[in-house]
């Protein structure tokens, strides 16, 4: 069976909140917006920093619903700095069956992380 690698979750435009390089690893992730997004805590995320152009991944923590966390962990604190402008996307591996209908959740936030709006479609233009 073939199977094709499609977005699944994604928190477009959300801002780094806290860097800490001297933690074990991740990045926590307010559980309001991965819930939102359908990203689970541990798994596997891609980020994508619109301030530098640095594209890498980690997984997922939870943090405080509501409190619009974004904290990149780690190693990964190297690559972004406080108040850095990210995409995370999460990726799901479906069928080519299941595909035809697959939709990802979109996930827009204001300023503070907080939700504005949750699509199914991204715009073309």
């Amino acid at each position: 069976m073939i199977l094709l690698s499609l977005l699944k979750g994604k928190l477009h435009r959300v801002r780094v909140t806290a860097v800490e390089l001297e933690y074990e690893g991740s990045c926590a992730i307010a559980s309001d917006l991965l819930a939102a997004a359908g990203i689970l805590p541990y798994e596997q995320i891609h980020l994508y920093d619109v301030n530098n152009g640095e594209r890498f991944s980690t997984y997922a923590i939870a943090a405080p619903a509501g409190s619009g966390v974004i904290s990149v962990n780690g190693a990964a604190a190297r690559r972004v700095a406080l108040g850095d402008i990210l995409i995370i996307a999460a990726y799901a591996q479906v069928s080519a069956d299941e595909a035809a209908d697959f939709q990802p959740r979109l996930v827009y936030v204001d300023g503070s992380n907080q939700i504005q709006r949750i699509g199914r479609e991204i715009p073309s233009s």
